[in-house]
């Protein structure tokens, strides 16, 4: 609520100067893949019908990090099939990092916008309109899907990776309390300065990053809309969250704690 209050008081500084006609808003989609190579296809195609039937502009970048189950060839098909000014295709030698990859695919972006989600199907396509819909409403800098508000929901888990969620999400809510209901979340959309400066000023890396870009947005006083969104678990391919990545999560956030 107070994000929203706080981004009513702020749109007069982004509009454009009386006399000039704003250009149109393009949205940038990053696909961050590593082993995609059956969930690929899919996520395409959805984004692609998402964005013809709601007639936003678009583009798809896809960062594959050296995938060895041969992704990187079923991008090259895409980008033949949907054509080079809609899919890009800007791999890397091996993985580097989710923050690294947000930074390469901007490179390549011609957006203003920025939408960032996972390529295994997680995260539909049919909620981006929502979310434009939503940043255009409160002239947000940020606008986050999130699993715990409203109807918003978790499918595909079993009972123990929904309490670590839930459990993980609580304690994170009660030590930083970031004024957002959805820390770990990866699907977003971003005004593309703001991402920028945000990935400028994060440190973490893993599921840790997502956490942080919130942390360090409320503390920039950008403004955060939310979408309730549903999280379908992965169906092809293995889930990337393991013992490590929370033992790195629970220190992520004992760090954030101390220094923010």
């Amino acid at each position: 609520m107070a994000a929203e209050e706080a981004s009513r008081s702020s749109p007069r500084s982004r509009r454009e100067p009386k006399g000039r006609v704003p250009r149109q808003d393009k949205y940038s989609v990053l696909l961050p893949t590593y082993n995609e190579r059956e969930n690929l296809p899919l996520i395409v195609w959805l984004l692609v019908k998402s964005f013809s039937e709601s007639g936003f502009n678009y583009e798809i970048i896809i960062i594959d990090d050296g995938s060895p189950d041969g992704t990187r060839d079923v991008a090259e098909q895409l980008e033949k099939i949907y054509g080079s000014d809609r899919i890009l295709l800007r791999p890397r030698e091996k993985k580097l990092g989710l923050g690294t990859a947000y930074i390469h695919g901007m490179k390549h972006a011609t957006g203003n916008y920025i939408i960032i989600m996972d390529a295994d199907l997680s995260h539909h396509p049919k909620f981006i309109p929502e979310f434009i819909r939503k940043q255009k409403e409160g002239n947000f800098d940020i606008v986050s899907g999130t699993r715990y508000k409203g109807n918003g929901g978790v499918y595909g888990w079993d009972l123990k990776r929904k309490i670590i969620s839930r459990v993980a999400n609580f304690i994170t809510q009660i030590l930083l309390r970031p004024g957002a209901s959805d820390l770990t979340g990866s699907f977003r959309l971003y005004r593309k300065e703001v991402l920028q400066k945000l990935i400028g000023k994060c440190i973490s890396k893993g599921y840790v990053f997502q956490m942080e870009m919130i942390v360090r947005a409320r503390q920039l006083n950008y403004t955060i809309g939310e979408v309730p969104i549903s999280f379908v678990d992965r169906v092809y391919g293995e889930s990337k969250l393991g013992g490590n990545e929370i033992v790195s999560f629970l220190k992520g956030l004992l760090t954030l704690f101390a220094t923010t």
